[in-house]
């Protein structure tokens, strides 16, 4: 079990590495580096995570942080994951207010958002992979895909919409195993 010291550290890093998205980080960092949680742990900690109010990342790191030293954990794994990005934050808001019309600059932040994209999309490839959702929780997943991807139905309409099939096909899953 990590010391409070090493969730400060871990969160920390995952979010000053985090460019492009903090949830792409945090299963590496937290599933394949440090080993904390499985892929199942950390894909069932985020979902519940996505589905509560706020920020995905901040609702998985109070999670996280609260499983392994409860309310201490929860104030100290976010604290740490989105402190020192505010820091950075900050700085660069103030960058791109004077140089943010520059060619270069645009140039660069175009390129930045295309990596990100890629991230999320190599993340939920790897994840997917990892996990092996069965045949009905896949299709699940994916009508959220096309609906929010292609018709670009808001997240929270996604989420009412397809949670009831997503609960009967989980259901089934375990109830088969």
């Amino acid at each position: 079990m990590p010391t409070l010291l090493d969730l400060f550290l871990t969160y920390g890093k995952i979010g000053l590495i985090g460019f492009g998205g903090i949830n792409a980080w945090a299963r590496r960092v937290l599933v394949e580096e440090k080993r904390w949680l499985t892929d199942q742990e950390y894909a069932e900690t985020l979902g519940l995570g996505q589905v509560l109010p706020g920020p995905n990342a901040l609702n998985a790191s109070i999670m996280v942080g609260d499983r392994f030293h409860g309310a201490a954990g929860a104030i100290v794994a976010p604290g740490a994951m989105f402190g020192g990005p505010l820091i950075l934050l900050a700085g660069l808001a103030m960058f791109y207010d004077a140089y943010g019309e520059v060619p270069v600059v645009k140039a660069v932040l175009a390129g930045i958002a295309a990596a990100a994209a890629g991230m999320v999309i190599g993340t939920a490839a790897k994840m997917t992979q990892k996990i092996r959702p069965p045949p009905s929780l896949l299709a699940v997943g994916l009508c959220a895909l096309v609906a929010a991807g292609l018709f670009r139905v808001p997240l929270p309409y996604v989420v009412l919409g397809l949670a009831p099939f997503g609960i009967l096909a989980a259901y089934r899953v375990l109830r088969a195993k």
